[in-house]
């Protein structure tokens, strides 16, 4: 899903729609059009609202660069051109704060020159326009939402400060998320649902959307499948939903969601005190964990709607993980969750799913409204949960164009899909970018080289170099925690698995999950935006890792915005280049950089 416009002098530039962002990628026709080339300056034109330009962390050195008198800041891109091929727009931070317009929105891009090592005025005549809408994702039947996930960012650490708390200290499962939470460092308070609405974002919209909706009809009544369980908003609603008799729980009950303080047990409590039958609760395991994160929407006890995916309903899956979630708003796939669920429920959410015919195959559906697709349901018997990844780990070998991905834990357990993955960024053939929180190994991007990027989420101690503050440290759990996975995202062949499910044998065949695969360019689309952002800003990252107390000082590459940078705390400022040998890469055919952009571009 993508706009496309070029210029008469053979400057294009492909604007990608995502979940309420869009990457925008840019292209010449001719490589001696980069001769030259300083960047690309990007004004955004939200419909009715002032235009602006983007913004740049890295700056030109000094010299007498041609700047736009309008734009006072040394960073807006109108100063500062962005030297990459493709950039990831997403609306709010510096110029919309927390009022962010969704709607049509006009990217004017225009590449940007030097005349002997200094910045020329813009060049209207090589400027190139396109519109796009910038909403979160939604067909008729199929809606998108994806948690920010960035803790370890300037833009986390800039809000909410370095010392930022995502709960109260000393509070109990529920609490005043209105309440202040902590001050940042220009002395602006903030709420934990301030804090809450920018880490959730589309992925925390979706997940209210239903629960507020369930609140307000009488008629609507939820069954949940829960693991980890304690946001205090949600827990709120569960709770007042019992008290109604309008909501059924299937919470895990595995031993690290048992014992003292363990708020999955509180809720237990809290939720058998205020019920009213019908609704109830059952605590379960199935063989290890019952694992699925799913809402059940019913009207007049008619399947109604589904919500799924990775995202678990608390605070460190909300607001510290990345992760996503699908809403289904077809009464068809609403009726098979509600089966599993019930099939769940009168088996005691034991191991003896495995054996109904729920668990044996995958459920295909490819009807008016819904994108071509299928689900299957664990824990499976031993050969359905083999040939489930097989056909997975086939698909990843056989991808043509690209494979994108963002899996939490690649590094360790059973079955195909992890050494796919792991070795997939060898395949020189097709682009690659993958992370995880525990890759392997990993495999940043090195100049004149093809091999894809394969990034780990918890670098560790970074350092990163000035102009870059301290970011907030990731100290709650994963901070990938996805399962998703895209192959050729741009073809009419696109094909991304998502839900809960880790992609290993051992959950496959004892866990309580669904794997959904989606057949749909759009979605893949989607999904594979997702997997750039975390790749590219976790990219920087390890490549900015702490150096080990045996190692000696040396010269470490980062992405394109990073010059040769010390991989010492005393480090020069970085800044952009002041030649064109950042874009020479691009039109290299033995560089992922030039791979990268005829891709997007």
């Amino acid at each position: 899903m993508f706009v496309q416009s070029t210029n008469p002098v053979g400057f294009s530039v492909k604007a990608w729609q995502g979940d309420a962002k869009t990457l925008l990628a840019f292209n010449f026709t001719d490589s001696k059009k980069a001769t030259n080339l300083a960047g690309f300056s990007i004004q955004v034109q939200p419909h009715g609202k002032p235009a602006y330009y983007l913004f740049n962390n890295l700056v030109l050195p000094g010299g007498k660069n041609a700047t736009v008198a309008s734009e006072t800041s040394p960073n807006s891109s109108a100063n500062a051109p962005i030297q990459k091929f493709r950039w990831l727009h997403v609306p709010g931070s510096f110029h919309q704060g927390e009022t962010v317009f969704y709607g049509a929105y006009t990217y004017t891009i225009t590449p940007r020159y030097f005349n002997n090592g200094l910045l020329t005025a813009i060049d209207p005549s090589l400027s190139v326009s396109v519109e796009v809408q910038v909403v979160p994702f939604a067909t008729s039947q199929v809606q998108l939402g994806f948690t920010r996930g960035f803790t370890q960012s300037q833009a986390f650490t800039h809000r909410f400060g370095l010392k930022a708390q995502f709960r109260p200290a000393g509070k109990d499962l529920q609490f005043d998320t209105g309440g202040t939470a902590g001050t940042n460092a220009a002395g602006q308070t903030y709420t934990f649902l301030q804090e809450y609405q920018w880490s959730g974002f589309t992925a925390r919209e979706r997940i209210f959307e239903i629960l507020d909706a369930v609140v307000q009809d009488s008629s609507l009544t939820m069954d949940v499948f829960a693991y980890d369980l304690n946001e205090p908003d949600l827990v709120t609603i569960l709770l007042d939903l019992a008290a109604s008799g309008r909501v059924r729980v299937i919470l895990d009950n595995a031993p690290l969601h048992h014992g003292p303080g363990v708020p999955e047990d509180a809720f237990e409590q809290k939720f058998n005190t205020v019920t009213k039958a019908p609704a109830a609760i059952l605590r379960g395991k199935f063989g290890r964990f019952a694992h699925d994160k799913i809402f059940i929407v019913y009207k007049n006890k008619q399947p109604l709607k589904v919500l799924t995916g990775s995202t678990n309903f608390s605070v460190t899956g909300m607001y510290v993980n990345s992760n996503h979630v699908v809403v289904f708003n077809n009464a068809n796939v609403a009726d098979l969750y509600s089966k599993v669920f019930n099939d769940a429920w009168n088996d005691g959410v034991s191991e003896k799913f495995n054996t109904s015919a729920l668990a044996a195959a995958p459920f295909s559906f490819n009807q008016l409204g819904l994108p071509k697709m299928s689900v299957t349901f664990s824990p499976h018997p031993a050969g359905v949960a083999e040939s489930t990844l097989d056909a997975v780990a086939a698909r990843v070998k056989a991808a043509t164009s690209s494979v994108l991905f963002a899996v939490m834990d690649i590094s360790a357990g059973s079955g195909p899909v992890f050494p796919a993955l792991q070795n997939i960024h060898q395949n020189q053939n097709i682009f690659s970018y993958g992370i995880s929180d525990a890759p392997g190994g990993i495999s940043l991007y090195k100049p004149g080289n093809k091999t894809g990027v394969l990034v780990g989420g918890k670098p560790g101690t970074t350092i990163l170099p000035p102009p870059f503050d301290k970011e907030h440290s990731i100290n709650m759990g994963h901070q990938i925690h996805h399962k998703f996975i895209i192959c050729d995202f741009n073809t009419d062949n696109a094909v991304v698995w998502c839900g809960s499910s880790n992609l290993a044998l051992g959950g496959e065949e004892q866990n309580g999950d669904n794997l959904i695969q989606i057949n749909d360019t759009d979605i893949a689309t989607v999904f594979a935006l997702e997997a750039v952002a975390l790749v590219d800003h976790f990219d920087f990252r390890n490549a900015n890792m702490a150096p080990k107390a045996a190692s000696a000082p040396g010269a470490v590459k980062g992405s394109d915005n990073t010059p040769a940078m010390a991989a010492t705390i005393d480090t020069a400022p970085l800044t952009l280049y002041n030649n064109d040998s950042w874009a020479v890469r691009y039109f290299d055919p033995n560089d992922l950089h030039c791979m990268d952009r005829v891709l997007f571009g």
